[in-house]
């Protein structure tokens, strides 16, 4: 049975961007079926529109899926999980600045908060979502202006995430220049291995 991979960008991301197309070819040329969709109203992303779609496009899951997000992309798996069926888990997650704590340098557009308090106020049943985890790697930047370090602690503490922390990669986003993050492609290699 085929492996699964599906990258889910962040907040007014697209699938060409950053590390999404070198992950892609990579996991691609190691025999794994890999999709990245466009999240729809990716500059306003929203729960009711975002994880829906994501249900859709991950259709039957199961212990061959695996998913990365990035940012807002992790929120959406998490939030995905949570929804599905118990006795139901994928192979694994990676989560690439992901949060559920706090975001910071987003008060200058109203909008903005707008769009970030929903995803980090609405409830979110991270226990539920770990039970459909076999497993699952955090990755964090430690300059990222975004998403602070303390957000680690709801991967470590609830999800069992391993944690990685990469230097200087700000928030791992296209104009960042990160065009590549093996850390990534070792995680979701990792995981597949044990299943």
């Amino acid at each position: 049975m085929t492996k699964r991979v599906f990258i889910i960008h962040g907040w007014d991301g697209y699938p060409e961007e950053g590390w999404f197309p070198w992950l892609k070819q990579q996991l691609e040329a190691k025999g794994f079926a890999v999709t990245v969709p466009q999240m729809p109203s990716a500059a306003e992303p929203r729960i009711n529109n975002w994880v829906p779609y994501l249900k859709e496009v991950v259709g039957a899951a199961d212990e061959q899926t695996y998913l990365v997000g990035h940012s807002m992309g992790c929120q959406a798996i998490a939030r995905y999980l949570e929804t599905l069926p118990e006795g139901v888990s994928v192979g694994g997650a990676v989560f690439v600045a992901g949060f559920f704590k706090r975001l910071t340098n987003l008060e200058e557009e109203e909008a903005a908060s707008g769009v970030a308090e929903e995803w980090l106020h609405s409830p979110l049943d991270l226990n539920k979502v770990r039970s459909h985890l076999n497993k699952s790697v955090a990755v964090f930047s430690d300059n990222d202006p975004y998403v602070p370090m303390d957000n680690q602690e709801a991967f470590v503490k609830t999800l069992g995430s391993e944690i990685m922390v990469e230097h200087e990669r700000g928030h791992f986003s296209g104009s960042d220049d990160v065009p590549e993050l093996p850390v990534v492609l070792e995680a979701v290699l990792g995981m597949a291995e044990e299943n």
